[in-house]
């Protein structure tokens, strides 16, 4: 299939447009803010869609914004997703718009998501040629703080109610300026565990035997978590569980038997089952190494993301509108699940819709401190939020 043009007013549009995406990009970049505290980002966001003649909503969960631009007779809504927050994390790129903020850094491309939002927003304001409603969600706390939970306690779709919705992140390491979609299964279910052990201690060396060493049920604990996917879960199904940390005793005192071991962790799963077996294998092997060495115990497991399914009608429909646009051999509907995780699960749990991946092409992987979002990806990505409205909202 060869690829079929844009109205030329939107592409005329998006040319005038893109060096100052770029700038606003790099600007975003070097002052980023982690979730909740996207003070500076929300009001920049806010800003520039009033100025584009935008019905706006500032707070919604914490620091989310939500712009509303309405064309035509169109009865049908829409709402499509950015996220805002940066990551706690020390940039090492050397870029002349790395991040000015110590400590914090764009190491997952939000920067980028929050830039090709608005600049969708501008094209579509000044070239209204869709029918309906779009509410232009920029989301605050996607990295692991529950940003669109707290936007939908918050009323987000009671307030902004929509027929479907649709998030873009982009993805290192696939070949630049494709789109790629799983349908159903894309991205799994992510959790937090948190194992404390805790126990008597004492001289590692005189006194061994007087104390009661946690260290010995948090290796055991950790040596038998393996087993769970290896030999709980069947081969056709997938599942991760890691380890993350141990933490224990103090690195100046290597004679010291500590009174407390933490290990913390992250599993992941796609099917509801998988999840709820995993949870009660991990508390079971906990508790037996408890009791084997006799410490004491606590189990924090908490369910952090649900797992990201595609539904099949929306995710075809804009697969193909994809293809019209961009050509058969820049859209992949047959893309691998992964086991990263989004908060954007939860808003398809509420909606259709459907959530792809803009390649990034060869570089650092997300959240490495190597990484800066491919400022070449800001047309397409725009491209990709103008095919949905046009697709969705047919004039």
């Amino acid at each position: 299939m060869t690829s079929a043009p844009f109205p030329a007013a939107m592409e005329a549009t998006l040319a005038e447009i893109l060096p100052a995406l770029r700038d606003i990009r790099q600007d975003l970049h070097r002052h980023p803010e982690i979730g909740f505290k996207e003070v500076r980002t929300a009001a920049m966001v806010a800003e520039k869609l009033r100025a584009l003649g935008l019905e706006v909503t500032e707070g919604v969960g914490g620091t989310g914004v939500v712009g509303t631009l309405r064309a035509g007779t169109g009865n049908r809504a829409i709402g499509f997703r950015a996220d805002m927050d940066a990551l706690a994390m020390t940039e090492a790129t050397g870029l002349p718009h790395a991040s000015t903020i110590d400590g914090m850094m764009h190491g997952c491309g939000h920067d980028g998501h929050t830039t090709m939002l608005l600049g969708a927003a501008e094209v579509l304001a000044r070239n209204p040629e869709f029918s309906g409603t779009i509410h232009f969600i920029f989301q605050p706390a996607e990295e692991g703080l529950g940003g669109a939970p707290a936007m939908m306690r918050d009323g987000l779709f009671e307030r902004f109610p929509v027929d479907a919705v649709y998030g873009l992140h982009n993805k290192p390491n696939l070949p630049e300026g494709s789109f790629n979609v799983a349908i159903g299964p894309m991205l799994a279910a992510a959790d937090i565990y948190t194992v404390t052990f805790g126990g008597q201690g004492g001289h590692g060396g005189s006194g061994p035997h007087l104390s009661i060493d946690p260290t010995l049920a948090a290796a055991q604990f950790v040596m038998n978590l393996q087993s769970i996917v290896g030999r709980n879960l069947s081969p056709f199904d997938q599942g991760v569980v890691s380890v993350g940390h141990i933490g224990g005793g103090n690195y100046d005192a290597p004679n010291v038997i500590p009174s407390k071991v933490v290990i913390r962790g992250t599993t992941r799963s796609f099917k509801p089952e998988t999840r709820d077996l995993i949870e009660r294998r991990l508390n079971e092997m906990a508790k037996a190494a408890a009791d084997a060495y006799g410490t004491t115990l606590e189990v924090d497991y908490n369910r952090m993301f649900p797992s990201l399914h595609n539904p099949e009608e929306s995710t075809n429909r804009i697969s193909e509108a994809l293809r019209q646009r961009f050509g058969d051999a820049r859209v992949d509907d047959r893309a691998s699940p992964g086991m990263g995780a989004e908060d954007f699960a939860y808003m398809l749990e509420q909606s259709t819709g459907c959530f792809f991946f803009l390649g990034a092409g060869d570089g650092p992987a997300l959240h490495s401190d190597r990484y800066d979002f491919n400022d070449r990806l800001i047309g397409d990505g725009v491209r990709y939020w103008l095919t949905v409205a046009l697709e969705e909202l047919r004039a």
